[in-house]
């Protein structure tokens, strides 16, 4: 994809990979995952990444959320070469720039909507005082104010997800990296997660980054990637989403 111009200008592409291969394994069981990947994404996108199981896409998202490492090739972030940065500065990246919602909704079980939307503003030392106002309003910013006090197992599906992507906003990321977030739903519960991070990109210009296998979740993005045996195969922009 061509960088967009910007008053005649090219834009600095907020993720940028480029040649990026990842082989796990050695010799004769070496698997290359990703093949030699070129990929720009621009503050304010909404990509989709689709592709067959197998097809590189969550490996290609593991190394843009920083929870793994290229084999080859360089994974730029805002211009600053990820690869270059030790352990702790991708933890610090990722804590301060990255928000993740996950098919699973990964939330602990035993604590309330509210502790588990804390979480991530514990990791970064805020006061307790600071830390309950902020997880209350990302609450009520994805439909759950009144909810706070509820555990896991007292919530639905959809609302368990909605917790996720709050304890994901609370930071307030740049990017927000999504892998099968309706994968877990029925298709009304799929539409309102949809419906809420098109909002998110819409109306706070957050750069969502989703992997999903479902065409119809897909079409809620301006762009999708479909990735092939460990490459892009196609790269569609399909103007704004809804």
């Amino acid at each position: 994809m061509n960088a967009p111009a910007d008053n005649g200008t090219a834009r600095l592409p907020l993720l940028e990979l480029c040649g990026v291969t990842k082989v796990y394994g050695v010799g004769s069981a070496a698997m290359a995952a990703l093949r030699g990947v070129d990929l720009k994404i621009y503050a304010g996108e909404f990509v989709a990444v689709m592709g067959p199981s197998g097809s590189g896409k969550s490996t290609c998202m593991n190394i843009l959320g920083c929870l793994d490492t290229t084999t080859t090739g360089s994974y730029r972030f805002q211009g600053v070469d990820v690869g270059q940065l030790t352990r702790n500065q991708r933890a610090l990246l990722r804590r301060h720039y990255l928000g993740f919602v996950f098919q699973g909704f990964n939330l602990l079980n035993r604590t309330t909507a509210l502790e588990n939307v804390e979480l991530p503003l514990i990791y970064r030392g805020e006061p307790a005082n600071d830390r309950h106002r902020q997880a209350r309003q990302a609450l009520a910013n994805v439909g759950l104010d009144g909810w706070e006090h509820h555990t896991p197992g007292e919530l639905s599906g959809g609302q368990q997800q909605r917790v996720a992507i709050a304890r994901a906003m609370v930071t307030q990321p740049v990017v927000l990296l999504a892998d099968e977030p309706t994968g877990n739903l029925d298709s009304a519960r799929g539409i309102e997660i949809m419906n809420l991070l098109t909002a998110f990109n819409r109306d706070h210009g957050i750069t969502i980054v989703m992997v999903t296998h479902e065409p119809d979740m897909a079409a809620y993005a301006k762009r999708t990637v479909h990735f092939l045996d460990g490459l892009m195969a196609t790269d569609h922009v399909h103007g704004e989403n809804r």
